[in-house]
């Protein structure tokens, strides 16, 4: 297996911090993203060595491994493990310590199923494949409803349901999604962190939606009834006499949906803001005045 050098393919120092790795990797998968460079397979391959090098350079202990074994990174602590029941028959049988150049290559001949150790050892060992980790970027009326995506990772293309209620930052694991197994081993899994951006009105914290809407002095003073925007349309809510500026209300089960518990939802809490008349006529004037005059009595 050819040396791939992931810190080229990201065109990033090998002393590149966590951030400057993510950084150097969401430039390049949007500039080679499938979407973006429909039938060209020159930027589908290249973004599939994109991910790849990501996977392993983001993940601190994957890049510790590759940074001392290359290639072979995946197979660091089986090569360890090996090394020292060597080191150990070695002193056993002659006194030395560690393996001979001819033994190192052996031992990598089992990993990648090398005829060579597979007829020492009777067969070759099974290794899992790599694991996936891939971005899914959707607005948040997206997710308020469940939902079915066809994902391409990798060039393969994946059925994915999506549960209502999925947050921001959470992360989902699809078993067997990942890269093939090795001899045959299970194949990697597929791990899918949803960034989740909200354009409304709303915010969100959890399953609660929060928003503010204006409410006329005259209203705020007398009571009354009021439509409210809901994130699945519109109700009427009936204002008490007396409401003050900043005030709450509650609407239950007018949040968003809990994630896997179907028809179970959060509240919209919704806060008052007193808005104060301007441009008042002459009469309105005075009528307030007039307001005044008894408040003062």
């Amino acid at each position: 297996m050819a040396f791939i050098d992931y810190y080229k393919i990201l065109g990033i120092a090998k002393t590149a911090t966590e951030k400057e790795i993510k950084t150097a990797y969401r430039k390049l998968a949007r500039k080679y993203h499938p979407d973006v460079n429909p039938d060209n397979k020159d930027a589908e391959i290249k973004f599939k060595e994109i991910n790849e090098a990501n996977e392993v350079l983001s993940h601190p202990e994957n890049r510790k491994k590759y940074d001392k074994y290359g290639k072979d990174w995946k197979y660091g602590e089986e090569y360890e493990k090996a090394q020292r029941q060597g080191q150990s028959q070695s002193q056993y049988q002659t006194g030395q310590q560690g393996f001979s150049d001819q033994e190192y290559s052996d031992f990598f001949e089992s990993m990648f199923g090398g005829t060579r150790a597979s007829a020492r050892q009777g067969r070759s060992p099974k290794y899992k494949g790599q694991d996936y980790n891939a971005e899914l970027h959707l607005n948040l009326e997206d997710v308020y409803t469940s939902q079915q995506q066809v994902l391409t990772v990798n060039s393969k293309k994946i059925r994915l349901t999506i549960p209502a209620g999925v947050e921001n930052g959470q992360v989902i694991k699809i078993k067997g999604k990942g890269g093939q197994g090795i001899n045959g081993g299970p194949d990697g899994d597929l791990y899918i962190k949803f960034i989740i951006k909200n354009h409304t009105q709303f915010k969100r914290e959890g399953n609660n939606l929060y928003e503010t809407v204006n409410l006329d002095l005259y209203t705020s003073i007398l009571g009354g009834e009021m439509t409210i925007d809901t994130f699945n349309g519109k109700v009427k809510l009936k204002i008490k006499p007396g409401t003050k500026n900043l005030s709450k209300a509650k609407l239950n089960g007018k949040g968003f949906p809990v994630y896997k518990h179907e028809g179970k939802f959060g509240d919209l809490i919704i806060t008052f803001h007193i808005k104060i008349p301007t441009d008042l006529s002459e009469k309105e004037i005075e009528l307030f005045k007039e307001l005044q005059k008894i408040k003062a009595k």
